[in-house]
């Protein structure tokens, strides 16, 4: 049996609506799970989704996106990199942020 990462994800409420769900989203997916597994699950399960957190041809993460998971900025890490271990097991959240300007 191969081990199995339980991925919480909470996305801006902007996403969520796009995609017409509410509140967190949980993905069971192959341990080590990466930022770039659980952009793919996303991805499968909500298409209209494509294209707003990562850019479609790059396949990067878009500039006014950050991501967050055990209260650090994971955002400029490489998307392939697991994610850390209170994350895979559930105890954590990932975030995704959306950038906040203003002057």
């Amino acid at each position: 049996m191969s081990a199995t990462a339980h991925i919480r994800l909470d996305l801006p409420v902007m996403l969520q609506t796009l995609a017409k769900f509410h509140g967190e989203l949980v993905f069971e997916l192959p341990a080590p799970a990466s930022m770039a597994a659980v952009l793919d699950a996303l991805e499968l399960r909500y298409p209209s989704l494509r294209g707003t957190v990562r850019d479609l041809n790059t396949r990067q993460r878009r500039a006014y996106l950050r991501f967050f998971a055990c209260m650090e900025d994971i955002s400029h890490r490489a998307l392939e990199e697991p994610l850390p271990p209170a994350v895979q097991q559930g105890r954590e959240p990932v975030l995704v942020i959306g950038a906040v300007a203003g002057g």
